[in-house]
């Protein structure tokens, strides 16, 4: 069956979108130009403009979409948890796949600084973030974790820090990672009393 004008101009899209992400992380996101967007997709140049009003506009759909389907994936992974170690467990479990240097890695520290100078990418890059600590914070909550919101908000800055940093070099194993996040989760164990300064140990 011959696919319609409609399905054709879906398949062009898809394969913007889909293009646009792996030169955001193969060459920035400054360098992506409409030329290199076309020859990527397979379609005219004159097509990257019937469906995007700019290339920052298709930029920035392709980054949240990947952005969007990251959280989603990690959400579905907290749901099947128990306890809120063994959220952070999975969690962790599912980023090790991410190394700092992988296509997704990139793609996520291209955004972020391309953020910086678009306030309309700003924003809606905000809601994912949001969304993402408004799931974890739900499930922390679940769990009567004490601030579930301050806690949710510290530990998506930490689990995003400690992604860009894998680009950098070698960072904790999943194990130690794990086990220093549970802390901020897990009630605090009581430890030996304070000794006053001058007090015989």
């Amino acid at each position: 069956m011959n696919a319609t004008a409609a399905d054709r101009g879906r398949e062009a899209r898809r394969r913007l979108l889909e293009a646009a992400a792996e030169l955001i992380a193969e060459r920035g996101w400054a360098a992506v130009s409409t030329r290199m967007l076309a020859e990527r997709a397979g379609v005219a140049p004159g097509v990257v403009h019937y469906h995007f009003s700019s290339v920052q506009a298709l930029l920035t759909e392709a980054a949240l979409a990947v952005m969007h389907d990251l959280v989603e994936q990690a959400g579905a992974g907290m749901e099947r948890a128990h306890t809120p170690g063994e959220a952070l467990g999975l969690m962790i479990d599912f980023l090790t796949a991410y190394d700092g240097r992988d296509p997704v890695s990139l793609l996520f520290a291209e955004t972020y600084l391309a953020a910086g100078r678009d306030e309309d990418l700003r924003r809606s890059l905000g809601e994912v973030v949001t969304d993402f600590r408004r799931a974890l914070a739900g499930r922390l909550a679940e769990h009567q974790v004490p601030a579930p919101d301050a806690t949710a908000a510290v530990l998506a800055a930490a689990i995003d820090g400690i992604m860009l940093h894998r680009a950098l070099g070698p960072g904790p194993d999943a194990t130690d990672l794990t086990a220093v996040l549970r802390r901020l989760v897990a009630p605090t164990e009581p430890g030996p009393p304070a000794t006053e300064q001058g007090d015989t140990p």
